[in-house]
């Protein structure tokens, strides 16, 4: 062989891993995303958005070197059950999914998918991951928020209605969060002079039930769960019928007409979250990033609806408020 051949031969084949290397860097890769709110709710845009303008900070394009696909649960039970057997058919290299029931949805598909998720309360106690350092498995992601915020939602509503003797606390008792949350108030409960009252969230009565628990000195608290969160039209309903000041765990009850609510930023979760889907695109596993909790927490208060009800806002918590909705 010629020595000009073969020095080009040699530099072809040099050059072979490197084309090789900048075509898998290329290579389109496929997100999914299971959302429990519905795809035309008010409230979605503001978190899928954070979640793609946090990929692009990390160089993920949607259309150039990534494919999100979006499915909307809306707080449908079976619709989410049939949206995660839909995405994981389509081979995603990860899955962002929010809500312990759409997450149950998807651990009962796959176990080797990698799934990131947010807005989840109990990961541990529902048995979705091993511990919060390490998740095991394929799952990791954010937790809603750590038990003692619990207690703040009684200081809350005790600040906003001072006369205050007996709260009724909606909670499902058939999950560990909601028992856990249900503890966290009971703790600070006797310090401030209330009486507590416990109301099942699936309560097919819950209607005569907070009619029969309303008279003065009476307050609400919703604490986080999919059961009332499903029913919260009807919730935030009820607590405008009878006069009821409420205290809410996230901004959506308060956005959609309930009084105040102390939780996570949900769309910071979003934000968050993309730097794990980011770490795992790029090879880390899940059992290997811990499950996180809430770094960032909001106060927000709807004053048309306290105005309704009679109930005029301390300027102390009006200060404090991250966002006012009037």
């Amino acid at each position: 062989m010629r020595r000009r051949a073969f020095i080009t031969l040699l530099g072809g084949a040099a050059a072979w891993p490197l084309a090789a290397r900048a075509q898998q860097a290329e290579r389109m890769r496929r997100v999914g995303v299971l959302n429990y709110l519905a795809g035309d709710d008010p409230d979605a845009s503001p978190r899928v958005a954070a979640f793609a303008q946090a990929l692009q900070g990390l160089g993920w394009h949607d259309g150039r070197n990534i494919q999100i696909d979006y499915r909307w649960g809306g707080g449908d039970l079976d619709r989410s059950r049939r949206y995660a057997a839909e995405l994981v058919a389509l081979a995603p290299d990860v899955i962002l999914v929010s809500s312990g029931s759409a997450l149950a949805a998807l651990q009962s598909v796959t176990r080797t998918v990698p799934i990131v998720f947010v807005s989840v309360s109990d990961p541990v106690g529902a048995g979705y991951v091993a511990s919060l350092a390490r998740p095991g498995g394929n799952t990791t992601g954010f937790t809603l928020f750590e038990y003692g915020t619990s207690g703040k939602w009684l200081e809350l509503l005790k600040q906003i209605a001072p006369a205050m003797t007996r709260a009724a606390v909606i909670r499902d008792p058939s999950i560990t969060s909601g028992t856990a949350q249900f503890a966290a108030i009971q703790a600070v409960a006797p310090s401030l002079g209330v009486e507590l009252t416990p109301i099942d969230a699936r309560d097919a009565g819950i209607e005569q039930t907070i009619a029969h628990f309303t008279r003065s000195s009476s307050g609400l608290i919703v604490t986080a769960s999919p059961s009332a969160f499903r029913r919260r039209e009807l919730i935030i309903g009820l607590a405008a019928k009878y006069q009821l000041p409420a205290v809410y765990s996230i901004r959506l009850y308060v956005a959609n007409g309930g009084l105040i609510s102390y939780g996570p930023d949900e769309i910071d979760q979003y934000g968050r979250a993309a730097g794990y889907v980011d770490r795992i695109l790029k090879g880390e596993k899940p059992t290997n990033l811990p499950v996180q909790h809430p770094t960032k927490l909001e106060l927000v208060i709807n004053l048309k609806t306290a105005k309704t009800i009679g109930i005029e806002m301390p300027p102390s918590l009006l200060a404090r408020a991250d966002e006012v909705i009037e």
